[in-house]
């Protein structure tokens, strides 16, 4: 009988690897990818800490990163409770594996917007973040004036 507890792990590496191998094949979102405009756009919103939200948000993001590949701009626009999964050290219990896969997605891509006024109320500076998370002023401004540039808005 398998050992249930080491299947969400497994699933998550399969799906690791499968991004790295389509990643590679299709995706140019480096520091010069937004010279030409993507087709599609996209804002999803992160604003909690529980694991299951938090990985569906992920696992969301990257089925469209696998799907659009260089066609799709993501963002993930993190705030509340939802800014520790961009923490080095989480004040709330975010397991290191989402992390990971947030870091690997912002790797192919995807950008992680960090809500400055959740960062100022909990006495975060940008070097409490990973490298990979952007401090913006206002993480519900952020979503707004995406949208106004025509993303798409997604909440759960």
């Amino acid at each position: 009988m398998k050992n249930r507890s080491s299947r969400p792990f497994m699933q998550w590496l399969a799906a690791s690897f499968i991004l790295a191998f389509i990643g590679q094949a299709n995706a140019h979102h480096t520091d010069t990818h937004f010279e030409e405009d993507s087709a599609h756009h996209i804002v999803y919103q992160l604003n909690k800490a529980d694991t299951k939200y938090i990985s569906h948000v992920l696992f969301s993001a990257g089925e469209m990163l696998r799907k659009y590949g260089d066609d799709v701009e993501i963002v993930v626009a993190v705030f509340a409770e939802g800014i520790h999964l961009l923490a080095k050290h989480p004040r709330r219990a975010i397991p290191r594996e989402l992390q990971q896969k947030a870091a690997s997605l912002a790797a192919y891509g995807v950008s992680f917007h960090a809500c400055g006024n959740t960062m100022k109320a909990l006495h975060w500076k940008e070097k409490d973040l990973f490298d990979f998370a952007k401090p913006v002023p206002i993480g519900v401004e952020d979503i707004m004036l995406l949208q106004e540039k025509g993303f798409s808005y997604l909440s759960w």
